[in-house]
C-alpha cells in the first residue's frame, strides 16, 4: 500500500565527523543519535564528513565498526556535496553519477548536526544550512559562533552579570608557536600560579594543561597553537569541582527548562579527554559504553564517571540554573547546549566556565535524569520539531526584495 502525503516520514540527515580535533567523538555522538531517532516518525540516515572534508553517504556509515573508512569501505559510500539553493529542503548531490547515472540526489527535510569543535559546532555548518534554507537542530549561527569562542563567551558573561574566572587570551604568533617567557610572565603572573591553559575554540578537554610558571607555559602552548590560534589562561581553582547542566526550550517551544545537574568525578585534578570518553564503566553492569536502545534510560555519555543530581546547597543549585537560563535566553537559545561551571568545594564559590553548543552525546543523559525526565528518543523528536519551527521564523517571500526596492523588472 502506498503512503499518503500525511504518512510520509520526514527524512533526517544526521551530520557528524568533520574537520575537527574532536572528529572521533563526533562520530560516536552522531551514531548514538542516529540509532535513537524515533523511526516511527522519521527516516534518519547518516552524512559523514571525513577529516579531509569529504562528505559521504551510504548504509555502511551506520555501523561504528566501519570507522575509520579503509579503501574497501570507500568503494561502498558515495561522495556528495550540498545544494545551496534555498528550496526549504536539503539536497545532497553526488559528485560522480557513475557510468549509468545510478547515483541520484539525496533529499532530506531536516539536518541534525552532531559536530564537536571546529568547523561544525562553531557556527560554520549552521551558516551553511541558513544559506541553503534547510531546517536544522541546535543553536543558531550567532550563538554557536559566540559560545565556541571562550573569550567571546566571557564577554557575554560579564554583560549578563554572571560570575566567571579572570583570564588572559594568548594569540598564536604570526610565525611559529613560541611566545617569549618574559611576555608570558607579564600576562600570566597577575592570574597567579599555577594556572590553566586551554584552546579557546576546542572542547573535550583537548589541549588542557596546568602550568606552574612561564617556562612550562611556553612549552605547552605549541600543542595548543597547532589546533587553535588562541589559547586562554585562567587561575587554577583549588579543591576543584565541576557542575554541568543543559538548557532547552524545545519541549514546548517557549518554556526554558534546565536538565539534571551532573558533577563529574575526576581521578586527577583535571578531567582529561581519556577520562571523559575512553575509560571503563558506562551503564550499570556493562563494560565500556556508547550504545543504548532508543528510548531506554541510561547513565552515561560513553563511560564518564559522574554523579547525577548531586546534593547541593540550595543557593548553588539555584545559581547554576539561573545563570545558565540567563545566558541561554540572552542568546535567543535553541537546541540544548550544556553549560559547564567550575567551583571550589571548600569555599562554595562557583563560576560559569564554558558552554558546549552541541555537547557530547547531545547531553541526553542529563535530560533522562531531569524532572520530569525526557528519554533520548523524545528529546531528539523535540529538537527536530524545533528545527522546523525555527526555520519557519525566518521565512521570506520567494522574491525577498520589497516592491519599492526593486530596481529590475521581474520576468512574468
Amino acid at each position: 500500500m502506498s503512503q499518503t502525503k500525511n504518512t510520509i516520514k520526514k527524512r533526517v540527515a544526521v551530520f557528524f565527523g568533520g574537520r575537527s580535533p574532536e572528529h572521533d567523538v563526533s562520530v560516536v555522538s552522531g551514531l548514538q543519535a542516529l540509532s535513537a531517532i524515533d523511526q516511527s516518525k522519521y527516516a534518519p540516515f547518516p552524512v559523514y564528513i571525513a577529516p579531509d572534508g569529504e562528505w559521504l553517504v551510504g548504509d555502511l556509515l551506520r555501523e561504528r565498526a566501519s570507522y575509520m573508512l579503509d579503501t574497501n569501505a570507500m568503494k561502498q559510500v558515495t561522495a556528495v556535496t550540498i545544494d545551496v539553493r534555498a528550496d526549504r529542503k536539503g539536497v545532497l548531490i553526488p559528485k560522480k553519477t557513475g557510468m549509468f547515472g545510478s547515483a541520484k540526489p539525496v533529499e532530506f527535510d531536516v539536518a541534525l548536526p552532531v559536530f564537536h569543535g571546529l568547523i561544525g559546532e562553531d557556527g560554520n555548518i549552521q551558516g551553511l544550512f541558513e544559506l541553503a534554507n534547510i531546517p536544522y537542530t541546535g543553536m543558531r549561527t550567532k550563538a554557536s559562533s559566540i559560545l565556541m569562542d571562550k573569550v567571546a563567551t566571557k564577554h557575554y558573561m560579564q554583560a549578563l552579570d554572571i560570575p566567571y574566572l579572570p583570564y588572559a587570551a594568548l594569540k598564536r604568533p604570526d610565525e611559529g608557536y613560541l611566545i617569549p617567557e618574559e611576555k608570558l610572565e607579564a600576562v600570566l603572573k597577575p592570574l597567579g600560579y599555577p594556572c590553566i591553559l586551554k584552546p579557546s575554540h576546542l572542547g573535550s578537554s583537548i589541549g588542557v594543561a596546568k602550568v606552574r610558571d612561564a617556562k612550562e607555559a611556553k612549552a605547552c602552548l605549541p600543542a595548543i597553537f597547532e589546533y587553535d590560534p588562541v589559547a586562554i589562561a585562567e587561575p587554577f581553582v583549588e579543591n576543584l569541582v565541576e557542575y554541568n547542566v543543559a538548557v532547552a526550550k524545545c519541549f514546548d517551544g517557549k518554556t526554558i527548562l534546565t536538565s539534571a545537574i551532573e558533577r563529574p568525578k575526576a581521578k586527577d585534578e583535571l578531567l582529561d579527554f581519556k577520562q571523559k570518553y575512553l575509560s571503563g564503566g558506562g551503564t550499570k553492569g556493562e563494560k565500556g559504553g556508547g550504545t543504548k536502545t532508543p528510548g531506554q534510560s541510561s547513565e552515561g555519555m560513553l563511560s564518564l564517571t559522574r554523579e547525577i543530581n548531586p546534593e547541593l546547597p540550595r543557593k548553588t543549585d539555584s545559581d547554576i540554573r539561573t545563570w545558565a537560563t540567563r545566558l541561554f535566553d540572552a542568546l535567543d537559545g535553541a537546541g540544548a547546549p550544556r553549560i559547564d561551571f567550575i567551583g571550589n568545594a571548600k569555599t562554595g564559590q562557583v563560576w560559569m566556565n564554558e558552554v558546549n553548543p552541541c555537547p557530547g552525546s547531545l547531553g541526553y543523559f542529563l535530560w533522562e535524569a531531569a524532572s520530569p525526565p525526557h528519554l533520548f528518543t523524545d528529546f531528539l523528536s523535540a529538537l527536530i520539531e524545533e528545527a522546523f519551527a525555527e526555520n519557519r521564523k525566518l521565512a521570506l517571500p520567494r522574491d525577498p526584495v520589497p516592491r519599492d526596492a526593486r530596481l529590475f523588472k521581474r520576468p512574468l
